[in-house]
């Protein structure tokens, strides 16, 4: 646990990519167990053991042994803002004559053998590793043991420190981490030295993601070699059949094949041994419907005839990456797009899964009239694909870019704010928004907590300490004076809102100090959108 302790605090105190990356070739380099660099490596592909202890018992044993009163932990709790390391704050000192020595594989089995305890065994349980721990070895342990365990290690620099270990290609580190395993279900052989076997024919690709357009679209090149597609408002996923079997994997790495059984039907076509990438959307009468009808599939994992009816859904295709087994993906987007083509003719089941047209681009003032129709084809407006463009791995600036449309936009006042967590929990940054409803009153319909500068977060947490109103726990509402643009993608209605409307992305665009509470926009401005 010693090392695992060392990697994080060597991680964690540097902003230096190249800091964290040589901590990670070190401890990959060093004589910890395969076991726990496995550990390590699934924690930080979030692959984490699940929760042995709710957070309500770990408070209250917290301020049992640190005698403190439940409303002070709470306070204490609120200004930390962050509940692993506040526990690991106010716990008495280790208790010097004892000492865990677990291993972070060890520690792991530990937390799963809790879990299956009553409460009471839990806490003596907890209350022992507790006391034969430091301050560093519990702020980890309480992460592990509430779930919530996270670090500033994205997989792209993961990726490129086991690349220079293993002294392995980057891409085909990064499929090799791709798919279900865990480490309960592998060993480090399986996952970085054998080639694929049927455990893992279900194994998708690593992502191509696309930067914004920042400027205007002719800075990227000559239009003529660049195609458009509308960028659909849908789930980026792959669909993969492998040996007869089918798999649909989301883009955050979750096999959601049940969640979707009408792709069942792709195991019964004749071609095999491809991947497509590409939007499960929802899809009816020729025409997608909006995220919010996707949404009502997207948390049932076994979804009723009357919902598949409802709301029928399509894979939108625009990519190939494996085709009759071989992986593709080193070939042009041009070239892609042609076997994805002749692959989809021989499938034949045009209904199910669509290929994604895409627009030849003989000047850019072309692109802008198309951008122009993405709202009416209900997208959030283009990908712009580069014909001699490889399809990479994670986020590349060069072969893709996306080019959405001007967002919906609002006025509103804020009238609730909240602290934030980690290094913004001294700061109100999370905050609600109202619009004028009926008879003048303030009508909430939206959070957001994105979009404001540092120096911004600290005017606004100067004016809601100096204008607070009441206190709900971390929620205090404020004097509604401060007026913001609130940006959003999409509304839909909902009968789940008081306000009668759901936002979709809504973030803070700007701070309308030159606006006051009277110039706020109505709820019918919002409903007017839907």
């Amino acid at each position: 646990m010693k090392d695992f302790v060392d990697l994080y605090k060597s991680i964690d105190e540097t902003t230096s990519t190249n800091a964290k990356v040589a901590a990670l070739v070190d401890y990959f380099a060093s004589d910890v167990s395969e076991q726990d660099k496995l550990w390590t490596i699934g924690l930080f592909t979030h692959r984490k053991p699940p929760r042995a202890v709710n957070t309500t018992l770990l408070r209250t044993w917290t301020a049992e042994q640190s005698a403190l009163p439940t409303w002070l932990f709470e306070d204490t709790y609120h200004l930390v803002g962050d509940l692993a390391e506040t526990i690991a704050l106010v716990l008495p000192r280790k208790n010097r004559d004892l000492s865990a020595d677990l291993s972070l594989s060890g520690l792991i089995d530990q937390l799963k053998y809790i879990k299956t305890l009553d409460d009471e065994s839990k806490k003596e349980k907890v209350l022992d590793l507790w006391s034969q721990m430091d301050n560093d070895e519990r702020f980890l342990f309480n992460k592990l043991i509430t779930g919530g365990f996270r670090l500033g290690v994205s997989q792209k620099l993961l990726t490129k420190a086991l690349s220079i270990h293993l002294k392995e290609d980057e891409s085909r580190i990064a499929h090799k981490l791709m798919g279900e395993w865990t480490p309960e279900t592998t060993t480090w052989s399986k996952l970085f030295e054998e080639s694929m076997g049927e455990a893992d024919i279900s194994r998708p690709y690593p992502f191509f993601l696309a930067y914004a357009v920042e400027g205007a679209p002719e800075d990227i090149g000559p239009a003529e070699e660049w195609v458009a597609e509308f960028k659909w408002d849908g789930i980026r996923g792959q669909l993969i059949k492998r040996r007869g079997k089918v798999f649909l994997w989301s883009r955050g790495e979750e096999l959601v094949t049940d969640k979707y059984p009408e792709f069942d039907a792709v195991a019964g076509v004749q071609a095999d041994d491809f991947v497509l990438d590409g939007e499960i959307l929802a899809f009816k009468d020729g025409m997608p419907l909006s995220f919010n009808d996707l949404q009502t599939r997207i948390g049932r994992k076994s979804p009723g005839g009357k919902l598949l009816r409802e709301k029928p859904v399509v894979f939108m295709a625009y990519d190939l990456l494996e085709y009759e087994g071989a992986d593709v993906r080193s070939r042009t987007y041009g070239e892609r797009r042609e076997l994805l083509a002749m692959l989809l003719e021989d499938m034949a089941i045009e209904d199910l899964i669509i290929p994604s047209g895409y627009y030849t681009l003989p000047d850019w003032e072309y692109a802008k009239n198309l951008r122009e129709q993405a709202s009416d084809q209900k997208a959030e407006g283009l990908m712009l694909k580069q014909l001699s463009s490889q399809y990479l791995t994670g986020r590349k600036k060069g072969g893709w870019w996306k080019w959405k449309i001007d967002p919906l936009t609002v006025d509103a006042v804020m009238i609730y704010a909240q602290r934030g967590h980690g290094r913004r929990a001294s700061l109100y940054t999370d905050f609600t928004f109202a619009v004028k409803g009926d008879g003048g009153v303030l009508l909430p319909f939206t959070k957001a907590y994105s979009g404001l500068t540092d120096v911004e977060f600290r005017e606004v947490t100067t004016y809601v300490r100096n204008h607070t109103i009441e206190k709900f726990g971390p929620v205090v509402s404020v004097v509604p004076q401060l007026v913001f643009e609130i940006a959003f993608e999409g509304i839909a209605a909902s009968g789940r809102h008081k306000s009668g409307v759901a936002l979709r992305f809504p973030r803070i665009k700007r701070w309308r100090k030159d606006k006051t509470v009277e110039e706020i926009n109505h709820i019918d401005d919002l409903k007017a959108l839907l």
